[in-house]
C-alpha cells in the first residue's frame, strides 16, 4: 500500500490530475446541486457537446482549445437560458437541439481534417494526461470562485434555486444569478473534459447531488454531502483507474455510481428518515 502511493505521487501529471480534477469536482458538484434542483441537469451534458464542437474547429485551425471553448461554451449557455426564459423552446428540447448540433459539427470537422489526433480524441473520452499546470491553475481559481459565492450569496441562490417568480419578487435579480452559473458551469465543463472528456464530464454535475439528496433533505445539506462525495469519488476513481490501469473518466463514472447506490441502499434502510 506504502508503495502504491509513493509510486502515485512521484508522477508530476497525476499529482496535477489529483488537485485540478478534485477541484473541478468539487465546482460541479457545487452548481450540479442548483441545476439539479432547478431541472437543468442536463445542460451539463449539452454543452459538453458545444465544447467538443468548439475543440474541433480549434484544433483543425491549429488555435488555443481553451481560449476558442470556453466563451464558445458560455454563448451557448447564455442562449440556452434566453430561449428557456422567453418559452420559445422547451428547456430540454433546446439543449437536445444544441447537443445533437454541436456533436455534428465536430464529427464534420474531424472527417475534413486528417483523422482524430491524440488531444481532440482525449477531450472526447478523457485523460489524466492531459491536464497542464495552467489548467490546475485555472481549477483553484475556479474552486475559490464557486466556493465563495456559494459562502456568501447562499440565500440569493437558495431562493431562485427553490422559487425563482418569488425571488424575483423579492428583488433578487434572478437572470443574473443564472447567468452566473451558466458562465461558472461552462468553465467547469471546459476543464472537466481535460480527465472526465465530452460524454462523461455531466456525471460530475448529476451524479453528486442526487447521491446527497438520498439522505438530504435540506438544501445546506444536500450541497455540503453533495461536495464531499464528490471529491470522495473522484479521488477513489483516480485511484483505483491507476492501480487497475483503466481509463480515468468511465472509472470515477463508476464510483459515483457506487456512491449512488450505497446512500440508496442506506436510504431504504432508514425509510423516509434522512440525515439532513
Amino acid at each position: 500500500m506504502i508503495q502504491f502511493f509513493s509510486d502515485f505521487f512521484s508522477f508530476s501529471f497525476l499529482l496535477r490530475a489529483l488537485i485540478g480534477g478534485a477541484l473541478v469536482a468539487l465546482s460541479a458538484s457545487l452548481l450540479g446541486t442548483s441545476l439539479v434542483l432547478t431541472r437543468y441537469a442536463m445542460i451539463g451534458d449539452g454543452l459538453s457537446h458545444v465544447a467538443f464542437g468548439a475543440l474541433a474547429i480549434a484544433m483543425a485551425l491549429s488555435a488555443a482549445p481553451l481560449l476558442i471553448a470556453i466563451p464558445v461554451v458560455m454563448l451557448a449557455a447564455f442562449l440556452l437560458l434566453r430561449l428557456s426564459d422567453n418559452n420559445r423552446v422547451r428547456g430540454d428540447s433546446a439543449i437536445a437541439m444544441l447537443s445533437s448540433a454541436s456533436m455534428a459539427v465536430g464529427v464534420i470537422v474531424i472527417s475534413l481534417v486528417s483523422g482524430m489526433n491524440t488531444d481532440l480524441y482525449s477531450f472526447m473520452f478523457g485523460s489524466i494526461l492531459s491536464m497542464s499546470q495552467s489548467d490546475m491553475v485555472m481549477a483553484i481559481l475556479l474552486s475559490v470562485v464557486v466556493t465563495m459565492l456559494f459562502s456568501f450569496s447562499y440565500n440569493n441562490l437558495f431562493a431562485v434555486t427553490f422559487d425563482e417568480n418569488f425571488a424575483r419578487a423579492s428583488g433578487v435579480r434572478a437572470g443574473i444569478w443564472n447567468a452566473l452559473l451558466a458562465m461558472l458551469a461552462s468553465v467547469t465543463i471546459v476543464l472537466g473534459m481535460r480527465i472526465m472528456g465530452a460524454i462523461l464530464i455531466s456525471s460530475l454535475i448529476i451524479f453528486p447531488p442526487l447521491s446527497a439528496m438520498r439522505l438530504c433533505g435540506s438544501f445546506k445539506g444536500v450541497t455540503l454531502l453533495s461536495a464531499l462525495s464528490s471529491i470522495v469519488c473522484f479521488v477513489v476513481g483516480l485511484f483505483l483507474s491507476y492501480a487497475l490501469d483503466l481509463p480515468s473518466g468511465p472509472v470515477i463514472v463508476l464510483t459515483n455510481v457506487a456512491c449512488f447506490l450505497l446512500f440508496s441502499s442506506i436510504r431504504l434502510v432508514r425509510g423516509r428518515k434522512r440525515f439532513c
